[in-house]
């Protein structure tokens, strides 16, 4: 079995947006030179989310919205109040959102390509930007 390791960085410009990271992602698989395994991405940040669904910017402006009906911006929420009235610390709706959306995904890989349906992309989530971000994708198999 072999490993390969590299992150991926980006800077977001929005305090909540969906970045698709598919080609950053193949071109990672790419040179890691590993044909059969899994590619697992894990975004260390507790502020931010990856998902895997369809590139379509109407479909992601549904999905922020959907985001901020489930964990409003300006929420009445206690770690909020903790920390003042700090812009960068009202962030408790993006720790909640991580919860649900989680901040990893691993994705089969076969012959060289990632398992992905027609209409799949990989999806950086944004929910306390702008910020600069890291996504650390590993390469597992042969």
């Amino acid at each position: 079995m072999n490993f390969y390791s590299e992150d991926i960085t980006l800077s977001t410009n929005k305090r909540i947006e969906i970045i698709d990271i598919t080609d950053e992602v193949y071109a990672v698989v790419k040179r890691s030179g590993i044909k059969n395994g899994i590619v697992n991405l894990w975004a260390p940040h507790s502020t931010a989310a990856i998902a895997v669904n369809e590139h379509d910017t109407d479909l992601w402006e549904d999905i922020l919205d959907v985001l901020q009906r489930i964990a409003p911006l300006k929420g009445d929420y206690r770690h909020n109040a903790k920390y003042g009235w700090s812009t960068r610390e009202q962030n408790a709706h993006a720790h909640i959102l991580n919860c649900i959306i989680k901040p990893g995904i691993s994705i089969p890989l076969e012959n060289g390509r990632m398992q992905l349906g027609t209409w799949q992309s990989i999806l950086f989530i944004e929910m306390d930007g702008s910020r600069s971000r890291r996504i650390h994708v590993q390469v597992m198999g042969e």
